[in-house]
């Protein structure tokens, strides 16, 4: 990774950038991102990003290499997980937020922040 902002400051400034996205730590010290009450997706440190996708999508992003099994969910076709060590992975993650991001505005619509608290 060539920029001084390490991966999860990286992919932190994007996901949150878009509208509706909330973040902040989970029970097990994963730092995750959600859009109405949702999660899209979550960091564990620099090293890796877990995911939940429907079955379909799940079995299709693992036949592209993109993600692999979760690790507490092996052989599960939704929970996903991918490693972070590149430049190309965290643009990948990004990709992978946003796919869930736009699933979730997609069946839900936005709803504003204050409304949801």
């Amino acid at each position: 990774m060539t920029e001084s902002r390490s991966a999860s400051q990286r992919i932190t400034d994007e996901v949150t950038s878009w509208d509706g996205v909330e973040s902040g730590y989970g029970k097990r010290g994963e730092f995750g991102f959600y859009v109405n009450r949702h999660e899209i997706g979550h960091l564990h440190g620099d090293h890796a990003a877990h995911f939940s996708f429907g079955h379909e999508i799940g079995t299709t992003l693992k036949e592209q290499g993109r993600v692999v099994d979760h690790p507490v969910f092996p052989g599960k076709p939704g929970p996903a997980a991918r490693r972070i060590e590149t430049d190309e992975d965290i643009r990948d993650v990004i990709e992978l937020m946003r796919l869930n991001y736009d699933r979730v505005i997609a069946r839900y619509g936005l709803r504003s922040i204050s409304a949801t608290t």
